[in-house]
């Protein structure tokens, strides 16, 4: 009987680390990247095994479930639980030893794997296994899992690479398992002696088979290995607090032949054939998985087949040979390390991509990673597809083609009463066609719930039952992750999707790629937790409030976890009123980095504002809605007034600047930004202008015409000397200005934003009759016009046609002046790429116009951290320095003398001058001063 009163009370008084039974912990806890849900009565984040042995003392004697969880990317359900959830990310998460000679590790479950491939790295070794999570998973979790990741080929799975695990077991025995019995809990030696010919017929002898309990391992002739046994056991034996694990020589030199194919299924025909020329990896990928072909041979699937080398000549002599050994329509060799790295990233996204269908309909998880024989792979790839046409169903495999591993997410419908009756019907039909060609039913990421139902089909009543003798001799009470491999829950029960209200939600935006449902796009994050990375890599952005702070209440994920739970109504119970949504959201800063970043396309800075429209309807906000999200009427207001200079004066004295910003909801940290003596429309007005050449709309944005008109005017003058004709927007009296909306969008003030947004398509109708460009300067504006602007009025058809029209300052250069010619810059740039122009616009045309005008180098990924109004607003701002100091003030402390600091947003700008005392500049500025002073030094070093 399970007594759950004073539960709290009493770990609280055992346990030195965290104990959270509020409802924000355990809503982030209910699912992991699974189609299952789970309500959690608390989580514990244990110091060490202590507080471990002390959670399953109390949980024990109160008959309360226990489950273990690491980065909680398991697809199977096996990382979620109705008792206490143990996280191992929060602090058992060391790299206690690394030993270059014997090649071994000492890890705690926490560790993320990249975390400890770095440590390796500069001895020349690394953890065979690479699951494509390898940037958030841990090694707990790949134990428990017993993982594996596209290199297995060549240094198989997880369990190859565990030497001992120290755990403890729910009646509290700390065990040290190993081989030759080492650590064996009473009763499972002489449970497998007495059942030796069962485990030497009953199981399988594939490369990837995962399922079921490995007890095969602890045959004599296998050296009786318990660790090994223990490997794959998802978190129902023990629960694992430190693990020896052995390391690999990684070669010196890679090389990455990327074979194309017409079709998935000659790309598996051919997979096994290449495993004797002893590649790394055999991967394999269709083309519906594919964004972008860029950079890919041409065919409709491919092979990743990497090979190494003490030298680059030898790996890359070896992907050669591979080339010349495979039947292929055509072929790529790479060995620079950038290009197999964007090749790559291809690949690991495939696990969220596939979660979307070429036409945008969902697809799930459930039969993810089924492993056959390699030489089976291609006749069961033909049945398999004929086994989803029969289910009018629909998938694209991808996966490790070299070890007969497929994963795929299928369009099964979840929602309807129908539609889980035919997943069901699918599921028993597909586990008698893997049991038919030799398979296993999970051939990487665990049985969980997903599968375990059916595992009788693939090893026979008698070793299921076999498999719960061994579940008793570790876990009598059935205390730690019951329901999972043993006595399992049917996989039609728990799901997710089933605790969502039956009928949409009244929203803002229009959600088009959602079909206008907000539960859809709440439901596209899958749990794969690519925002939980903890380092951010090229110009990637997403999530820079969870590396600033480290908690999953404050990623991406979480935060989706938090609005499904909101929809559910159970655990969040007060809908768009919830205070923990709304605090779990208010270090989102809004960067957008997960719309393009997310493989899911997870738009958090959309669910932000819509949350917040709805949270604040009908009440006061907060002061800082209303002195930065109405920005656009009080600067228009000081223009009119010509009261600039008074206003520069007053926040120049402590005290006036002090009360402005505590009246206005402002970090008193920050310094208030100096208003231009004269808007960049003013200047516009009075200066010649040009009447020929091609014509351009200069979108006057609030930034630009109030606060840094230098830009627009930098901004005419290229643009003329372009041959181009600059023209700005029609404008009216009294407050009839264009405006893109951002502020109220970001604010969540939605009504003010249509209201806005209506008048300025007003205002621009005749330049949408002209069909003119509109050049916009501001990237965060421009994103807002190209992409909030149509979502949010996506009943006016206009709001195409002018997020159509839109173009970034290069973007206008190289459309309408293709002959011009920059002025020779020179420099060498740093910086960083604004993180809406990464995530909405694009930098491409950037990147031609800066090679064009010389100035070479990359800018920085990641978000300066001011983010419009976020960084200024109070509360922030600790953790807006902490974005700023992880790429942008770094890449600007380390450039040389001379060197252009670029930063086409106010935001960035700002944050530069106030945190580095850097004067960043747009890329209008910088062209048009090469203009006037030809050869003149135009750079601004990091002083």
């Amino acid at each position: 009987m399970t007594d759950l009163s004073g539960l709290e009370a009493e770990l609280r008084g055992v346990v030195r680390g965290e104990v959270g039974f509020d409802v924000t912990a355990r809503a982030l806890v209910t699912m992991d990247a699974s189609n299952y849900r789970r309500v959690p009565v608390g989580v514990v984040a244990p110091r060490d095994a202590d507080d471990v042995a002390a959670v399953l003392e109390v949980c024990r004697a109160r008959g309360v479930p226990v489950v273990a969880r690491g980065g909680g990317t398991s697809i199977a359900g096996q990382a979620t639980g109705t008792g206490v959830v143990l996280d191992f990310t929060r602090h058992l998460n060391g790299l206690l030893e690394l030993d270059p000679a014997t090649r071994t590790a000492v890890v705690q479950p926490g560790l993320v794997l990249d975390r400890l491939q770095e440590a390796a790295a500069p001895h020349g070794l690394r953890f065979g296994p690479d699951p494509s999570t390898h940037s958030r998973c841990t090694l707990g979790g790949m134990i428990g899992n017993n993982s594996c990741g596209s290199h297995s080929v060549a240094w198989g799975t997880t369990a190859d690479s565990v030497r001992e695990l120290s755990v403890i077991t729910a009646r509290g025995q700390r065990l040290r398992l190993g081989r030759d019995w080492a650590g064996a809990p009473d009763g499972l030696r002489e449970l497998a002696e007495g059942e030796l010919a069962r485990l030497r017929t009953g199981f399988p002898d594939l490369p990837r088979r995962i399922s079921g309990y490995a007890l095969d391992a602890l045959l004599p002739e296998k050296g009786a290995d318990v660790a090994r046994s223990f490997c794959g056991s998802e978190g129902t034996l023990g629960i694992l607090t430190e693990a020896v694990v052995r390391l690999v020589e990684a070669p010196r030199a890679r090389a990455l032949a990327v074979l194309a194919y017409g079709d998935e299924s000659a790309a598996a025909e051919a997979a096994a054939g290449l495993l004797p020329l002893g590649p790394l990896t055999v991967e394999g990928m269709a083309a519906d998985l594919v964004r972008s072909r860029a950079g890919l041979p041409k065919g409709g699937a491919w092979l990743f087949v990497e090979t190494g080398g003490e030298t680059a000549a030898e790996a890359r002599a070896r992907a050669e040979a591979i080339v010349r050994a495979a039947d292929v329509v055509d072929s790529l060799v790479v060995t620079d390390a950038a290009a197999q790295r964007a090749l790559w990233r291809i690949r690991e996204d495939a696990s969220g991509t596939a979660t979307r269908m070429p036409d945008g309909s969902e697809a799930w998880p459930g039969w993810e990673d089924c492993a056959v024989p390699p030489a089976r792979l291609g006749p069961y790839l033909r049945d398999f597809r004929a086994l989803l046409a029969a289910h009018g169903l629909r998938g694209t495999p991808y996966g490790h083609f070299g070890d007969g591993c497929i994963h795929v997410r299928i369009d099964f419908d979840l929602l309807t009463e129908a539609g889980i009756g035919r997943f069901r019907r699918f599921s028993e039909e597909l586990a008698d066609l893997v049991v038919a060609h030799g398979g296993s039913l999970s051939g990487e990421h665990g049985d969980g719930q997903a599968r375990a139902e059916l595992l009788p089909r693939m090893y026979g009543e008698e070793t299921v039952r076999l498999f719960e003798r061994a579940k008793a001799a570790w876990d009598p009470d059935d205390l730690l992750n019951p329901g999972m491999l043993v006595r399992p829950a049917p996989l039609d029960t728990n799901l997710r999707f089933s605790a969502l209200p039956p009928r949409p939600v009244d929203v803002a935006f229009g959600y088009p790629a959602d079909g206008g449902d907000f539960r859809a796009a709440v439901r596209r994050c899958v749990g794969v937790a690519k925002c939980r990375t903890s380092t951010v890599a090229g110009p990637a952005v997403m999530c820079p409030s969870f590396r600033a702070t480290g908690e999953e209440e404050h990623s991406t994920r979480g935060r989706a976890r938090l609005l499904h739970e909101m929809l559910a109504g159970e655990l969040v119970t007060d809908g768009w009123r919830s205070t923990e949504v709304r605090d779990a959201l208010d270090l989102c800063l809004s960067c957008k980095g997960c719309r393009s970043d997310c493989p899911v396309g997870v738009d958090m800075a959309t669910y932000k504002a819509e949350f917040l429209h709805h949270h604040y309807e009908g009440r006061r906000r907060p002061a800082a809605h209303y002195s930065m999200g109405w920005l656009p009427v009080w600067l228009r207001w000081v223009a009119r007034t010509r009261t600039a200079p008074l206003l520069n004066r007053l926040a120049a004295v402590r005290p006036f600047a002090r009360l402005g910003k505590r009246l206005g909801g402002i970090a008193p940290e920050r310094e208030i930004p100096r208003v231009a003596p004269e808007p960049f429309s003013r200047w516009w007005r009075r200066r010649k202008r040009r009447t020929a050449g091609d014509l351009v709309v200069l979108w006057p944005d609030t930034f630009t015409e109030h606060l840094s008109p230098s830009v627009g005017q930098a901004a005419v003058r290229v643009l003329e000397d372009a041959g181009l004709r600059v023209v700005l927007p029609p404008s009216r009296p009294f407050g009839g200005q264009v405006c893109c909306g951002l502020t109220y969008i970001s604010t969540g003030q939605l009504d003010r934003a249509r209201t806005v947004l209506r008048r300025t398509l007003d205002l621009m109708e005749p330049v949408l009759r002209r069909g003119a460009p509109v050049v916009v300067l501001e990237p965060s504006c421009a994103a807002a016009l190209r992409a909030d602007l149509p979502e949010l009025l996506h009943d006016d058809p206009r709001a195409t046609r002018l997020a159509s029209a839109v173009l970034t300052f290069a973007e206008a250069l190289e459309r309408h002046a293709p002959d011009w010619t920059p002025p020779a810059v020179n420099r060498p740039v740093a910086g960083q790429t604004h993180c809406h122009q990464h995530a909405v616009l694009g930098d491409s045309a950037d990147r031609r116009l800066r090679a064009s005008a010389g100035l070479s180098g990359e800018l920085s990924g990641g978000c300066c951290g001011l983010a419009g109004n976020f960084g200024f607003e109070q509360g922030h701002f600790e953790v807006s320095k902490a974005c700023a100091e992880e790429q942008l003030l770094p890449s600007v402390r380390d450039a040389a003398e001379g060197t252009v600091v670029l930063a086409d947003g106010f935001s960035c700008r700002t944050q530069l001058e106030q945190l580095a005392g850097v004067r960043g500049r747009h890329l209008a500025e910088v062209l048009a001063e090469g203009l006037e002073t030809p050869g003149k030094d135009t750079g601004v070093g990091p002083g």
